[in-house]
């Protein structure tokens, strides 16, 4: 139990002290955690527990969305895609589709990695990049 309090402390710590750029890639981490979780629940077909992780992900793929920056004009694009997964995600849920859930985490995989990318490139994303 302690370990457990000790864990939520350490999160909650890493979460206020992070920078914007450092919590963009947890989201993106997260999305990916729930869609597994998801897929997983569907394998063994846990109907409620995938569509609370699916809409989970969907939650963060409205979070992204919500704080695009639209005065760069990359947001355009990045809006089409996260429309795109997030349109998935609903299929994927009503359908309880695995097959569509492991197209959505190759998106988000790849995501992930270009925003690791960029924080490198950027110092880890002092350098003002749009999101």
């Amino acid at each position: 139990m302690a370990l457990n309090q000790a864990y939520s402390q350490y999160n909650n710590s890493r979460i206020l002290t992070a920078s914007p750029a450092e919590l963009t890639l947890m989201l993106y981490e997260g999305a990916i955690k729930f869609c597994n979780i998801a897929i997983m629940a569907i394998e063994k077909n846990d109907i409620m527990k995938a569509h609370t992780y699916i809409v989970k992900t969907e939650r963060i793929i409205e979070e992204f969305q919500a704080t695009l920056n639209h005065k760069y004009p990359v947001a355009e694009e990045f809006d089409k895609v996260y429309t795109y997964v997030y349109d998935r995600l609903v299929e994927a849920n009503i359908k309880k589709d695995k097959e569509i859930l492991e197209e959505v985490l190759k998106h988000l995989r790849t995501m992930r990695d270009t925003w690791k990318e960029v924080m490198r490139i950027t110092h880890n994303g002092t350098a003002n990049m749009p999101q």
